[in-house]
């Protein structure tokens, strides 16, 4: 099942819905909403299998809303936590092992489809980049869980684009504190989540980012160098983790690139959807885009690994 967050109206509150092929369908008749979206959501997490006859219900009777007659919000307005895995990628054996390590991301850079990523009016940062991700929603709270036992704490998944500002090279702007990766609206998330028993294994996904229609990652969750269940036991070894809480799961750098003023962006996360957003820049700054990574690129690896075109998610 696909859960959102949306509005009937730009002036409408946030309710929760059930995307379906058909459309959006309010899900509010099955549940008592939270006093926020984002506590409406944590219910939902934790009370899910009581509430999902309900929620089949109005998938099979209610009549849905167009997806273009509504407008998509975050699925996760504000989590609570939004940790981050450095790296972790292999990116087909072109590094080193590494430990796994994450950070904390701002929840208040978090926006939602059809958004648009603000580039911060701050001279200093060099670049400002994409990174398109495969993200975990936690049920909670989980403490000290076993990586025998991640299916216990992951209530589903969604796409999260990890924006980073950085410095010379590759490194994040502000070394040492990430706070380059939490300017406002770094955070998109969406379209939707996906409940975990519609994903076979979360490291056999394929993650798309284009930027204004190039395909710039295209990847897939098996070049993880630490898998879901290790992030699951790792994370929850440090903090206690709770529902509506994300993991997002790292990114392979390949194709990695700019963003800048006027683009227009997608995500796509195999099982979960894709979502556009836009980019503004109030000072106009330009740098190269990046590596292609399309049918037709030029990069030998790109070329050497490019799956077919009738794989798709």
């Amino acid at each position: 099942m696909k859960l959102v967050v949306f509005q009937f109206a730009p002036d409408a509150p946030p309710v929760p819905g059930i995307l379906t092929p058909r459309g959006v369908v309010n899900a509010s008749p099955a549940l008592r909403p939270g006093h926020t979206p984002q506590e409406t959501m944590q219910v939902i997490i934790d009370h899910f299998e009581r509430l999902r006859p309900a929620f089949e219900h109005l998938v099979n009777y209610a009549e849905p809303r167009p997806l273009d007659a509504v407008k998509l919000l975050p699925p996760l307005p504000r989590p609570g936590k939004i940790l981050c895995c450095i790296g972790n990628y292999w990116e087909h054996a072109q590094r080193d092992p590494r430990p796994l390590n994450m950070f904390l991301k701002n929840p208040e850079a978090v926006i939602g489809p059809g958004d648009t990523i603000m580039l911060p009016e701050l001279t200093e940062p060099w670049i400002f980049m994409h990174e398109a991700e495969l993200a975990l929603v936690i049920k909670g709270p989980a403490k000290q869980v076993k990586r025998e036992d991640w299916k216990k704490h992951v209530f589903g998944y969604t796409g999260l684009i990890d924006v980073s500002a950085r410095g010379e090279g590759r490194r994040t702007w502000k070394a040492g504190s990430w706070l380059g990766k939490s300017f406002d609206t770094f955070a998109p998330i969406g379209p939707c989540i996906v409940t975990a028993d519609e994903v076979l294994d979360p490291n056999d996904v394929i993650v798309r980012f284009w930027n204004d229609g190039q395909l710039r990652h295209n990847y897939n969750t098996d070049d993880m160098e630490h898998r879901v269940p290790e992030l699951i036991e790792f994370a929850s070894s440090i903090m206690t983790l709770n529902s509506g809480d994300l993991i997002a799961c790292g990114t392979n750098h390949e194709g990695l690139g700019a963003l800048q003023d006027g683009e227009t962006v997608e995500i796509e996360v195999q099982h979960v959807g894709k979502m556009q957003l836009k980019v503004v820049d109030p000072l106009k700054r330009s740098w190269e885009k990046g590596v292609y990574m399309g049918a037709d690129s030029t990069n030998p690896e790109a070329v050497k690994r490019h799956r077919p075109q009738g794989q798709t998610p």
